[in-house]
């Protein structure tokens, strides 16, 4: 009886945080995604195979893994617009270190991959320093470190592609395990380690409580700076990762990477239900986001709407979910 009423409760209480999760405007969010799902099912016979559902899971990997970081990060209510740049620059930096080297030397590329998480962490780690103890605005920042970092990685490559990675780099991209593409693989264990890390560790909670009121926080005891700092060093951990990703992907490091990334990247975890304001989010609602911008991109191509087209509507989409989130805002104060 005991261990039946146990497996009532727990059931109880996943069903209560399903039902919290969809009040707190996951689920239009997610009415919306299974509504263009249908629609383009119905307008392209294609839409719903699993060769189109997967490559849907492959584009957005990228954008995701680095939206998982920026969720972080515009929780706290700050910015990061350097995640294109970092991207690059890590898949470049990894790219250089491994380039003509013996496909199958695996040293190598573990120590090519350290290195490049190593970058993308102390990028982060400047910014979040920058943010956080200097003080600066974060916008201004991110934007002087987005033209470093493409500089840096313009500098490295002498404006040139890297070609020629051992099996450990192109695995990342090339590769499947059971079916799925590593890339998706990647990506998805990026999401549960954020969602963990978000919601279920003090740091979360700080996370949150800074974004909501900062000096409310303080007073309170968080460690405010520390967990700023934190979240930057975090944003660029993932964009790292996201970076070996592309370039693993595309069996190539291109010193144009990445161009405009952060712009989805913000897009996908705003229209997941984050705030710019901060202090409120969720990395399902980015992850959700992040698919919605996938499959309105894949299902006006499979229609043959002009790539044009395409990307007014995913900026409307945008602006959409920026005016939402400040009606909210309003009703809120």
């Amino acid at each position: 009886m005991n261990s039946t009423a146990a497996k009532e409760t727990d059931t109880q209480a996943w069903s209560s945080r399903v039902i919290r999760q969809l009040r707190s405007g996951i689920g239009p969010l997610f009415a919306a995604l299974v509504i263009i799902c249908v629609v383009l099912s119905f307008a392209s016979p294609e839409f719903l195979t699993t060769s189109t559902l997967t490559n849907i899971m492959v584009q957005v990997s990228v954008v995701g893994i680095a939206a998982v970081g920026g969720t972080f990060v515009i929780i706290t209510s700050g910015i990061d617009l350097s995640v294109g740049s970092l991207v690059a620059l890590t898949g470049m930096v990894a790219a250089t270190l491994m380039a003509g080297s013996t496909p199958d030397n695996i040293g190598l590329g573990i120590a090519g991959l350290a290195i490049a998480l190593a970058v993308g962490a102390g990028v982060g780690a400047l910014n979040g320093f920058a943010v956080a103890w200097l003080r600066l605005v974060p916008f201004i920042v991110t934007l002087a470190m987005m033209a470093m970092a493409r500089g840096l990685t313009l500098a490295i490559s002498d404006g040139r592609t890297k070609f020629d990675f051992p099996n450990a780099f192109t695995a990342f991209g090339a590769k499947s395990i059971g079916g799925l593409p590593m890339p998706m693989i990647v990506m998805l264990v990026v999401f549960v380690i954020g969602h963990i890390l978000l919601r279920k560790t003090t740091f979360g909670h700080q996370v949150f409580a800074v974004g909501g009121n900062r000096e409310a926080a303080r007073l309170a005891g968080i460690p405010v700076q520390r967990v700023m700092f934190i979240t930057y060093t975090l944003a660029g951990v993932t964009a790292a990762i996201a970076g070996i990703v592309l370039a693993g992907r595309l069996n190539s490091a291109l010193p144009s990477a990445a161009n405009g990334l952060e712009l989805q990247v913000i897009a996908g975890i705003v229209i997941g239900g984050t705030s710019l304001a901060g202090g409120r989010g969720s990395i399902v609602g980015t992850f959700i986001g992040v698919l919605l911008i996938g499959v309105i991109n894949v299902g006006l191509s499979l229609l043959g709407v002009n790539p044009f087209w395409t990307q007014f509507i995913q900026g409307g989409v945008i602006f959409a979910a920026v005016m939402l989130d400040a009606l909210s805002q309003r009703r809120k104060n």
